[in-house]
């Protein structure tokens, strides 16, 4: 069943590594607008993974063991890549914060996600920030489907978000391009270029199989556990897509406006 999984995602997949937002950013206000949005997705990652270490391991008293060792090794690795890295200076940081840092370098607007960061603190509700604050809504979408499949509560769907929607899909022509656009100009872009290559490197190369196997075993024989983890899948990737042609459509749109 993985396989056809995986087979029934390829042409989205696809549609996301070839997408077209990749060869659209030529300059520093390029990747400035692409971090402003990307941001997001950076940040409501870490919801899926902690809810998937809250339902996969034990977090309450008294300690018991996991059901699944293989799903819990899993969670705990990227849970410790993800929230407890260290930067290119060696300091100990999340890969959001990473990012944050990134954002600043180039000189990216920080404010919006630190706003939203900032309710949360102030005890508001995540529905409640999405609807009143003025994102644009491939933004607003694309955070509102995360948190209505955490909210959901079913582990096989947080899964398959997880593992299909989210991970694997930054090209490795993206962080080449990158890379050109920092010798070829007078800005430093090292920290956004640590930050894609650390989160590569962290994932590692067993976390995808690790990843399919913990599908499998959630799904188990159950055809309707997997019916919904395909369908969460496609979703995650469709606003995935939607968030790429949004970010595409304002960095050519500006571009337009300056010819």
């Amino acid at each position: 069943m993985i396989e056809s999984l995986k087979e029934n995602l390829m042409p989205l997949k696809n549609q996301l590594i070839h997408h077209p937002l990749y060869e659209n950013i030529h300059a520093k206000e390029d990747l400035k607008t692409f971090m402003e949005s990307h941001v997001f997705a950076v940040w409501d990652f870490m919801s899926l993974v902690k809810k998937l270490q809250l339902d996969l391991t034990t977090t309450t008293l008294p300690w018991q063991p996991p059901v699944n060792n293989s799903a819990a090794k899993l969670i705990n690795e990227i849970v410790w890549g993800e929230e407890t890295d260290l930067d290119k200076d060696g300091n100990s940081v999340s890969h959001f914060e990473m990012y944050l840092n990134a954002m600043r370098q180039i000189g990216a607007n920080t404010l919006v996600i630190e706003n939203l960061l900032s309710q949360l603190q102030n005890g508001k509700h995540i529905f409640d920030i999405i609807k009143q604050m003025e994102l644009p809504s491939y933004v607003t979408d694309f955070l509102r489907f995360t948190f209505q499949t955490i909210e959901e509560s079913k582990t096989h769907k947080i899964a398959a978000v997880f593992t299909f929607g989210r991970e694997d899909l930054i090209p490795d022509m993206f962080i080449s391009m990158i890379k050109r656009m920092n010798r070829e100009n007078e800005h430093n872009f090292d920290q956004i270029i640590y930050y894609f290559e650390r989160h590569i490197e962290v994932d590692g190369d067993s976390h995808g199989p690790m990843a399919l196997d913990m599908i499998t075993n959630l799904c188990g024989t159950d055809p309707l556990k997997w019916e919904e983890a395909i369908s969460a899948s496609k979703t995650a990737l469709q606003r995935r897509i939607a968030l790429w042609d949004g970010i595409n459509l304002q960095i050519t749109q500006k571009e337009k406006a300056l010819t």
